[in-house]
């Protein structure tokens, strides 16, 4: 197979998960937070923004694997790509200023973001486990989080998009006590599901 049609295929199936992406989570807005050194090279992450879903908007990444069966997956994804929520609606001149509620919801997401994908093309990030960052790390020391599913069609889904919810140390204790499940249904009963903004009061 030539370089070109390597080429052609990745571009195909780029296209592909982009749509079901957009069937997922709304329209695509048509900018997109370009990282200064790729990904693919150990850099930062190309963030894009999905306003038009349900309230407020969703970032995700579309680095994790550029063909199908090559990348992170888990036990309900062949291969997936992550996505957080806040409740903030897209301000993307507000994306690089923490004054303002963007901007500091944009700057927590970005850097969880960029610590999980590298982490999640070596460890099997199922939905319901949750992790939590060392204390000492820059920016996420002592973040806590959940994983979802995130909208799958099915038990298990050639593509999909796992949530990073970041959640409450309270949460996550009672998670790992009583199992993700139970902490994820609490956090849909109350209204919070997906959102990772940490402006609410623990439910539990």
């Amino acid at each position: 197979m030539t370089e070109d049609n390597d080429e052609a295929l990745f571009q195909e199936w780029d296209d592909h998960k982009s749509a079901m992406m957009t069937q997922i989570l709304g329209k695509e807005h048509d900018m997109v937070m370009h990282a200064i050194i790729p990904y693919a090279i150990a850099g930062g992450l190309d963030l894009y923004y999905f306003p038009n879903g349900i309230p407020g908007t969703a970032i995700a990444t579309k680095e994790l694997f550029e063909a199908p069966g090559e990348g992170s997956s888990n036990i309900v994804f062949d291969t997936y790509e992550l996505v957080m929520f806040t409740r903030h609606r897209l301000s993307l001149d507000d994306a690089k200023d923490k004054n303002t509620a963007f901007g500091r919801a944009h700057y927590g997401i970005n850097a969880i973001l960029n610590c999980i994908a590298p982490y999640s093309a070596q460890a099997t990030l199922n939905p319901n486990e949750t992790c939590e960052f060392p204390a000492d790390m820059e920016t996420v020391g002592g973040k806590c989080l959940i994983f979802d599913a995130y909208r799958p069609e099915s038990e298990h889904s050639e593509f999909g998009l796992l949530a990073i919810i970041e959640i409450h140390r309270s949460e996550m204790e009672f998670a790992r006590k009583n199992g993700g499940k139970k902490l994820i249904d609490k956090l849909k009963k109350s209204g919070y599901y997906p959102y990772t903004d940490l402006e609410r009061p623990a439910v539990v």
